[in-house]
């Protein structure tokens, strides 16, 4: 298993391509600062696709994505799925958690709740703790 250095914290890039460059790795664990970043600068580009789409016509309203938003969606779909696991494994969970999606609302809101939970201190059946604590 690869170890990976934290970014510093802060409102930067390295954690949303620290995420990109474990694209499929749902093994250890996730910082909540690396997966808060990671989904706040992806909804950002998704916007940004979302108008490019918008103003060159490559809209398709009846399904709210374009060529570049869908093309984008289907590029972060399996890092974004590897990085909630990873944040439930901080919290000493299985991601088989993930499977509350779900459930309609309340499975969500559930999830919401778990990614902003603390890690589980020192080391867990997941791996170490991904601040060196």
């Amino acid at each position: 298993m690869r170890t990976h250095q934290s970014p510093e914290p802060g409102f930067h890039m390295s954690w949303y391509l620290k995420v990109l460059s474990q694209y499929a790795d749902f093994g250890g664990r996730a910082r909540r600062m690396e997966f808060w970043m990671f989904n706040l600068i992806s909804f950002l580009i998704s916007l940004t696709l979302v108008f490019a789409d918008t103003l060159t016509g490559m809209m398709d309203a009846t399904v709210g994505l374009g060529l570049l938003s869908g093309i984008y969606a289907l590029a972060v779909f399996v890092p974004s799925l590897a990085v909630s696991v990873r944040r439930l494994h901080d919290t000493n969970r299985s991601g088989w958690w993930l499977l509350l999606i779900f459930i309609p609302f309340l499975g969500a809101l559930a999830l919401i709740v778990l990614f902003f939970l603390g890690g589980t201190p020192g080391d867990n059946r997941y791996g170490a703790n991904p601040k060196g604590e």
